[in-house]
């Protein structure tokens, strides 16, 4: 159908607001054509309509020899900067609090078949992906989703982004509420709101109806809500502010112990006045909310929230939809019937099954089944055989998780055997939900412009491996959580994961091989109540080997019942890093070449002529050796921060960083003191001035935080600081790492 036909043919069905926003975006488009709408300008207005750019969009891709041009027939139009009109992009849909309905699944369906490669990707923010798309296709797109009332409005760009929920509210038995409308408001509040237009980053808000378990992960967000009532019997909410993952990891702080629920829309709207107002606008590494939480310190950004909640005009919006809570929410469907039938009689398979993927809810007789989808897809011909299911067991409730799965509620227990069986004829009926098998991974080098290394390449082969001996499993391997990240950007959340990784790389003589930072000691509950820390590089191809090594370790050595995290706490960071050591070895190149690529892809990860020293043995740079002294010397702050001595982890993280600057400096400068002050300014004149050290997408974000340490040694650094300071340091000392080796390829990198 033509877009004036879909146009016309949804009419009466998209929100009025919707629709003539999405006519503005497409009259866009031909504005673009003529020159008359700068790239940047464009770039944030697409991304504000959640259409965002890919890999490869630049129109170059490395074939693992060269650089190679992908010819487009737009010629030299462009939807942004470095952005080709034609090469195809990703599209992100809101899914506020993860609440789906068959007519949104089989919406979505339609759209990934047409318009993408068929594929419907959960997010860790309970959004759904589409790729592939044609920034042509995005406006007959939007208008098919706003038909069943869900947006791509503001799913990116510097805006408010999916507001996420326990996708279990309504039927936890821990929760002390439903959280689901109060979400629900806050989203139709805020999208589109005056107030959250003139941000200098994203703001992510979350919700969970409990402290205690996993589904809201409220302390790792810019904003979280908990579900609270009071002595009076009031409904309300502990508030948390400040916290993010990304680059470097904050917790939130608190807020309000109590915000009356009437309170929770006015609030918000006056975070977002001061944010929007006090925010990092220039400096885009450092203008999220946490960076301004951190400045001010929570007291004094508590005072300055309730000094601009007195300021605000009433708005009955602020509580109207408070009316309609005791109606709210879904109703089963069907009656709970208790299930009878004999063990003999269940289909095979099904106990495996509902061993992993079946919570019982707090309402007697009914159950939520959790769909595991690996690697969060599912197919557009899965998702509508899933709406047929939805509407026959439970009417309209399917919701995504932040674990990349999809949850159906309200399911009568006679039922659950049938529900089983139409699953698995839709290939939907994987066991291991919530277990070691539910890997979670960004989508990295896969089709993320930053990925580093390949997440989901390594997911699917962890996966495959974990697959084949589950059942041999002992139990408390079976419940650990692995979470991983293509790059240092924690879109796989690997910060809150019992074993994480991330992407980073290592130049190896004239190669270049994929690596995974190793991330443990983070708490995936109590709403992601800690953050773990890097405890070393390892080469890609060699962390499944030390999966092997670290579950088998835990499962020796454990003591009782202690957790994962209380086993490496336990360890230490000196005995961890002993453990990693001999896997961080690469074989050379003549001896295994599989360690020069990356899972899942053929190709070398970089190619260069051989460099054989004498004794056959490879020249290491001098770079190589002194970068590897930060990076010991980063560790030991590790130490000192797990001993309590915050004021000399800072100290160290900061020498960390000072050691790498120098590194990087000998390269063109022999003579280089030792002393800071010179070091910095060497840096700085030779690398920042000149942006040699510039990344192309992050550009001098990792040099600043150098400079910020060096001019601003903190008094006395706490806890958190202290923590922060080594996450800064182990990112500038990757980035270093990184500029050696875009300048060793290129004749700029030449000595002086």
């Amino acid at each position: 159908m033509s877009a004036s036909n879909w146009k016309d043919a949804l009419q009466g069905l998209m929100p009025d607001k919707l629709a003539h926003e999405i006519d503005i975006f497409q009259a866009q488009f031909e504005l673009k054509r003529q020159g008359k709408i700068e790239d940047k300008v464009f770039a944030e207005t697409r991304l504000r309509r959640g259409a965002y750019g890919q890999r490869y969009d630049n129109g170059q891709r490395h074939d693992g020899k060269q650089t190679r041009p992908l010819n487009f027939p737009c010629g030299d139009l462009t939807k942004g900067p470095d952005t080709v009109w034609d090469a195809p992009g990703m599209v992100r849909i809101k899914i506020p609090y993860g609440g789906m309905t068959p007519d949104r699944l089989e919406v979505m369906a339609d759209c990934a078949e047409e318009y993408s490669d068929g594929i419907l990707h959960v997010t860790t923010r309970q959004d759904i992906q589409l790729h592939f798309v044609h920034i042509d296709d995005t406006p007959d797109m939007m208008r098919r989703l706003a038909s069943v009332n869900i947006t791509t409005r503001e799913a990116c760009g510097n805006s408010i982004r999916n507001i996420t929920g326990c996708p279990l509210a309504g039927v936890c038995k821990t929760e002390s509420f439903d959280i689901s409308p109060y979400a629900k408001a806050m989203m139709e509040f805020l999208l589109g709101h005056p107030d959250v237009q003139d941000f200098g980053r994203k703001f992510k808000p979350a919700f969970s109806g409990c402290d205690d378990e996993a589904c809201g992960l409220v302390w790792m967000h810019d904003a979280g809500y908990v579900a609270k009532v009071n002595a009076e019997g009031q409904r309300g909410f502990k508030v948390v502010v400040g916290g993010g993952l990304g680059a470097v990891p904050h917790q939130a702080k608190v807020l309000s112990e109590f915000t009356p629920a009437e309170e929770l829309l006015p609030q918000i709207q006056a975070i977002s006045r001061v944010f929007a107002r006090l925010g990092e606008k220039k400096n885009r590494n450092r203008a999220r909310i946490k960076f301004l939480v951190a400045k001010l310190g929570i007291d004094e950004f508590r005072r300055l929230v309730e000094e601009e909640r007195k300021t605000l005009p009433h708005d009955d919006r602020w509580t109207a939809f408070l009316k309609d809570i005791p109606d709210h929410f879904t109703k089963p469907l069907k009656d709970a019937v208790e299930l009878t039938i004999s063990a003999k009689d269940k289909p095979e398979g099904f106990d495996e099954w509902a061993s992993t993927n079946l919570y019982k809810q707090r309402q007697d007789g009914y159950y939520v089944v959790t769909i595991a989808l690996p690697l969060g897809d599912f197919t557009s011909q899965q998702a509508r055989g899933l709406a047929d299911v939805v509407r026959k067991y439970v009417g309209e409730d399917v919701r995504t998780t932040v674990e990349q799965n999809l949850v159906l509620r309200w399911v009568s227990e006679a039922d659950l055997p049938k529900i089983y069986n139409e699953l698995q004829a839709i290939g939907l009926a994987q066991g291991g939900a919530n277990t070691i098998l539910d890997l979670v991974a960004c989508p990295g080098t896969d089709t993320c412009k930053l990925g580093i290394a390949a997440s989901r390449g390594l997911a699917g082969e962890l996966r495959t491996r974990l697959l084949g001996k589950y059942g041999e499993l002992p139990e408390p391997i079976k419940k650990l959580h692995i979470k991983m990240s293509g790059c240092f950007n924690s879109c796989g959340q690997h910060h809150v994961a019992d074993i994480g990784f991330y992407g980073n790389s290592r130049k190896i003589g004239n190669h270049t091989v994929p690596h995974f930072q190793v991330v443990l000691g983070g708490q995936w509950e109590h709403n992601a109540g800690s953050y773990g820390l890097a405890c070393g590089s390892v080469p890609s191809k060699a962390i499944p080997a030390v999966i092997d090594m670290l579950t088998e370790g835990y499962l020796k050595n454990r003591q009782d019942d202690e957790r994962f995290g209380a086993y490496i706490d336990r360890l230490g960071k000196k005995q961890v890093r002993e453990l990693l050591k001999p896997f961080m070895e690469v074989p050379d190149y003549t001896e295994d070449p599989s360690y020069y690529t990356d899972w899942g892809d053929p190709r070398e990860f970089t190619i260069g002529d051989m460099g054989v020293g004498e004794c056959a043995g490879e020249i290491v740079s001098v770079f190589s050796m002194e970068a590897s002294k930060a990076e010991s010397i980063a560790f030991d702050a590790q130490i000192e921060l797990e001993e309590g001595s915050f004021a000399k982890a800072d100290e160290l993280a900061y020498k960390a960083m000072v050691k790498a600057a120098q590194a990087l400096v000998r390269t063109q400068f022999q003579d280089i003191t030792d002393d800071p002050d010179d070091i910095v300014a060497q840096f700085r004149s030779r690398f920042y001035d000149t942006e040699l050290f510039f990344d192309k997408y992050a550009k001098g974000k990792f040099a600043e935080m150098l400079f910020n340490r060096h001019d601003n040694p903190p008094a006395s650094p706490d806890k958190d600081q202290a923590h922060h300071q080594i996450e800064e340091a182990q990112l500038f000392i990757e980035a270093c790492y990184a500029c050696d080796m875009r300048l060793s390829a290129s004749p700029i990198g030449g000595g002086v």
